[in-house]
């Protein structure tokens, strides 16, 4: 049990990090009662010279099975683990460093990092939620190609999903498979996510400015499959706009939404992959209010204008949140203002600041 008092951070004592991490290997084999999880980092030290720093990676809530450093296991006496942390020392400028962890995502009741809830597997990473699921540097600042596969129970968790685009998959023995998952973008670890579970699939595509297709896929449990045909329309209109106000183009082969009834944010931005509470994508006319399709049109549009402001260009620190969620706040606003009426939209706004800010 932790009895030390929060730290406190400031502004003025940030430093870049002393080590890089160019790439990110993981493999999930996820079990009903716990979850392995194994890491391949390639990593860099920082620009600087002399004698190499220790490596301290965030944790928590984990239980280390192995290190190694360059397929070298490391003796129990090479690293020091706490509460919040792994210490390492490397003897190189340039390694990769393997580490495996068990993890119980059935016990993780704070919803934050991997969990299991309703017989799905989900994440929740931002803003430090990354550290629960392995060491690591989970920090914004620290932005890494991630490739990442999940092995689950082919009958229990025939969707397995993960950020970038889907590079490979097949069956394993004991009823089990595998996907494997590559986003070629760097991406710091608040963005990373996973989803395994029993899901029904509304899709459907889009082709870009540029004639690219783009592959648009909304997973939800399947009792909502037929609430899903608002959210994927402004979908669209979002990337449409995108493209026409902001000239972005989306970068992916795919684009996912996940729609989840436990999850502990409105809505996650997570690269490739966005997660949602179910009340954020779903709307029948036969139940739903104007409010709540404008609502989900915005929400949606909102995750997905991330991909640019707050994914591709991040923030250094958790002091600058305020740029890249507000930044996306405005870009959601023209977009809600273009879609419905202007005049209406700002009416709304102002009313929204006098009663819960002024």
């Amino acid at each position: 049990m932790r009895t030390e008092q929060p730290l406190t951070i400031y502004l003025k004592d940030y430093q870049q990090p002393e080590y890089w991490i160019d790439e990110t290997h993981l493999t999930f084999e996820l079990f009903e009662d716990h979850a392995l999880v194994h890491s391949r980092l390639l990593m860099r030290r920082n620009a600087g010279q002399g004698e190499l720093p220790p490596l301290v990676l965030h944790g928590q809530e984990l239980q280390l099975v192995s290190v190694a450093f360059d397929d070298q296991a490391a003796a129990a006496s090479a690293y020091q683990v706490d509460e919040s942390s792994l210490t390492l020392h490397p003897q190189t400028a340039e390694f990769e460093l393997a580490i495996t962890t068990r993890i119980e995502p059935q016990n993780n009741t704070a919803l934050e990092g991997l969990y299991k809830s309703g017989g799905m597997f989900c994440t929740q990473c931002e803003a430090e939620g990354f550290r629960k699921i392995t060491y690591y540097l989970d920090r914004p600042d620290v932005m890494s190609r991630f490739t990442t596969t999940v092995m689950a129970d082919k009958g229990d968790y025939p969707i397995l999903l993960s950020n970038g685009n889907l590079i490979a998959s097949g069956d394993h023995e004991g009823g089990r498979h595998w996907a494997t998952w590559e986003d070629p973008f760097p991406k710091p670890a608040y963005l990373f996510a996973l989803v395994a579970g029993d899901l029904c699939l509304i899709q459907d595509s889009y082709t870009t400015l540029s004639g690219r297709e783009i592959d648009l896929r909304i997973y939800v449990e399947p009792e909502n499959r037929e609430q899903c045909g608002h959210a994927m329309d402004s979908l669209k209109r979002s990337m449409r706009w995108d493209e026409e106000v902001y000239g972005r183009e989306y970068d992916l082969d795919i684009f996912m939404i996940v729609a989840v009834n436990d999850f502990n944010m409105g809505a996650m931005e997570n690269k490739g992959l966005n997660i949602f509470n179910s009340s954020c994508v779903l709307a029948h006319p036969d139940t739903a209010t104007d409010m709540a399709f404008q609502r989900v049109e915005s929400v949606v549009a909102h995750e997905y204008f991330h991909n640019w402001s707050g994914n591709r260009v991040t923030c250094r620190d958790w002091f600058q949140l305020s740029l890249k969620e507000g930044f996306t706040v405005f870009r959601d606003a023209e977009f809600s203002a273009d879609m419905n009426s202007r005049t209406v939209k700002r009416i709304e706004d102002v009313t929204f600041l006098r009663a819960n800010q002024f």
